[in-house]
């Protein structure tokens, strides 16, 4: 059996040894630039993981290391150990633990993602069409309104994109959004970002979708709304037919999606 006063200290040193490696993990920018409003909330996320995890990890090593110093045998001693027989306070305690930290985790989550994919007023809707190996975008607020390569959002307005996969599954990422959602085909999928940092990004595709993965790549404009407006005027193409009539089966096949999130 393990004494009171050996399990305070272990507590302690857990406590301190996640205060430590928290300190240090939760320094670094793990994930860059921060373009949209969804970005500093999952940042946040992502720290409050981190500690959890330091925890859990800090609790084994220093269960673990203890458990190998007091219980390890004398030099000579070949006999098989001593009977150990289940202890039902342990055995609660590494279930409840792990189950309470799973579920914070999960309630956490869920509540970024409803705050984050919260519908605006007056979203701008950008259909996004993916095929190997190339993005375009249609703009069916502004006529339908087609661009190939290059998608411009106008700056702190919430944009709703309505992803189609052409051929097979790709990815949808700016890593300065945070967001990232599968282009299925026959499925209309949905993300929601409210970019609110000016300047140049990059769409990239984080779905293997064949030979040419890599360059599946375009430019992400975000700008204020006159400039928007300006350059979204300027487009002289429509979507093409093929394209719209992949927008009229996936919206016969699956219906608008009931949350905010998308299916």
């Amino acid at each position: 059996m393990i004494g009171r006063l050996p399990i305070i200290k272990m507590l302690a040193v857990t406590v301190a040894l996640t205060a430590a490696i928290s300190v240090v993990m939760v320094s670094i920018n793990w994930d860059g630039q921060q373009g949209s409003t969804a970005a500093p909330k999952i940042d946040q996320l992502l720290d409050v993981m981190i500690v959890l995890s330091a925890f859990v990890f800090s609790l084994v090593m220093v269960m673990l290391f203890y458990a190998l110093w007091k219980f390890k045998a004398k030099p000579g001693d070949e006999s098989d150990g001593e009977p150990i027989h289940g202890n039902t306070r342990l055995e609660v305690a590494w279930t409840l633990i792990p189950t309470i930290i799973v579920l914070f985790g999960a309630g956490y989550s869920w509540s970024v993602l409803s705050d984050i994919e919260e519908p605006a007023k007056n979203p701008l809707t950008v259909d996004v069409f993916s095929q190997q190996f190339a993005w375009s975008f249609g703009y069916p607020d502004e006529g339908n309104a087609w661009s190939q390569g290059e998608l411009h959002v106008p700056l702190n307005r919430q944009v709703q994109f309505k992803m189609h996969a052409l051929d097979v599954i790709h990815s949808f990422w700016v890593p300065e959004w945070r967001i990232k959602k599968d282009n299925v085909p026959g499925i209309t999928t949905t993300a929601i970002v409210t970019p609110d940092r000016p300047g140049t990004y990059q769409l990239i595709c984080t779905e293997l979708c064949g030979f040419g993965h890599s360059t599946m790549r375009a430019r992400v404009v975000v700008e204020p709304p006159a400039a928007f407006s300006k350059w979204v005027g300027g487009l002289k193409e429509e979507v093409p037919a093929p394209l719209a009539e992949a927008l009229a089966q996936d919206d016969e096949a699956n219906p608008p999606p009931l949350g905010a999130g998308g299916a």
